[in-house]
């Protein structure tokens, strides 16, 4: 039977499914443990190894985990009940594989031990993070990270290294039985690796000066368009420069302005009492001060986080914030309506000289007793 990977969803129809723990208690005295028969399917489920579960129930039931990965075997020692485990289960998931954002099961964990980090990253909603490493499991799981964290690169870089040193052993062998003429001593030789080299595949970019100069040409038609008159007189590579910085610019002023209300709501937290009413008088002089752009208000206004404050709290701030949010979208829609009527105004009537006026006759009654009663009308 299967259940929801987020338990605290109630929907029959959620996408994400995992099979309920199977649990069987083996031994008796002190030798009595618990195994869970199924931890392989569920660890699958919920896209970790099988040790990580198992070992959180281990710390926190403060009980020894034993691993058998060839026969899949998991143990907790100890005599634990299934529906405890469940629970426990529910909590590893909440802190080891719901995204804080979207509260999908679509993360990978990203494991640095070098630095001592644990990253996480949401494939639905593209939340990037790192995880409180306060918990006796992420101790474990910095010194076993998952395959696909990032620390499997130096183990994938030994592989190719003993693989290419095979092929050297390899070559040697062939050179010695059928031994090739030595090469001009004006010619260069091709290194030896270069089947290897196409095998592999290449994502860099072609750094030759031929390569640059293409490039550069490109993005300098690109460049001309933004340059105004004084922009002429500088070189390519001080106008790509300008494009480049302009760019960066935009994007960081917009990440700043985020971080900025964010910044907001934590003190309306902590002054909740004196400032959750005056919430849409401080965005209106943040927006006076040119400090918050009307994209980023309203795009923070649709979306509630709860990584900086509550979610209760979050939805009450946008609640009051309704009538500064309002008076945004109206501006602008009337600003839109200007430039309308402006279009309008800009309008030239051309009046022509060989148009005919038509003319306007007076037919004379030939009746002159007929005359109009006013006061009949």
């Amino acid at each position: 039977m299967s259940v929801n990977v987020n338990r605290s969803v109630s929907d029959q129809f959620y996408r994400y499914k995992m099979p309920r723990l199977i649990a069987k208690v083996e031994g008796k005295g002190n030798g009595i443990k618990t195994v869970i028969v199924n931890t392989v399917d569920v660890a699958k489920a919920l896209n970790r190894p099988p040790t990580y579960p198992t070992k959180y129930f281990g710390c926190e039931l403060g009980a020894q985990t034993q691993f058998d990965v060839k026969n899949d075997r998991y143990i907790v020692n100890g005599s634990h009940e299934v529906n405890k485990l469940q629970d426990m289960l529910d909590g590893f998931i909440k802190k080891f594989v719901l995204c804080p954002e979207c509260e999908n099961p679509e993360t990978d964990l990203h494991v640095n031990p070098k630095k001592q980090t644990i990253g996480n990253s949401c494939k639905a909603c593209g939340y990037r993070g790192m995880l409180d490493t306060h918990h006796k499991l992420c101790t474990f799981i910095l010194k076993n990270p998952p395959e696909n964290s990032d620390s499997g690169t130096g183990k994938k870089e030994k592989e190719k290294k003993n693989r290419k040193g095979k092929d050297k052993e390899n070559g040697s062998v062939s050179s010695s039985e059928t031994p090739s003429p030595p090469p001009p001593p004006n010619e260069i030789s091709p290194p030896p690796h270069t089947v290897e080299e196409e095998e592999d595949d290449d994502w860099g970019e072609d750094t030759t000066e031929e390569a640059q100069r293409r490039r550069m040409d490109e993005i300098s038609d690109h460049a001309k368009v933004l340059t105004l008159s004084d922009d002429l007189e500088r070189t390519i590579e001080e106008r790509v420069n300008i494009l480049f910085d302009f760019k960066y610019r935009c994007h960081f002023l917009r990440f700043s302005q985020r971080y900025l209300l964010h910044g907001l709501e934590c003190v309306v937290a902590m002054h909740q009492a004196q400032l959750i009413f005056k919430i849409p008088h401080i965005l209106k002089e943040m927006y006076d001060a040119d400090l918050l752009e009307e994209e980023v208000i309203i795009s923070w206004s649709e979306k509630v986080s709860k990584k900086y404050v509550s979610k209760e709290l979050a939805k009450e701030i946008r609640v009051k914030a309704e009538p500064f949010i309002k008076w945004l979208k109206e501006a602008e829609e009337e600003s839109s309506g200007g430039e309308e009527d402006d279009e309008d105004e800009n309008i030239e009537v051309v009046y022509s000289k060989t148009a005919s006026v038509p003319k306007v006759e007076t037919v004379k009654s030939d009746n002159k007793d007929d005359d109009i009663d006013i006061d009949a009308i």
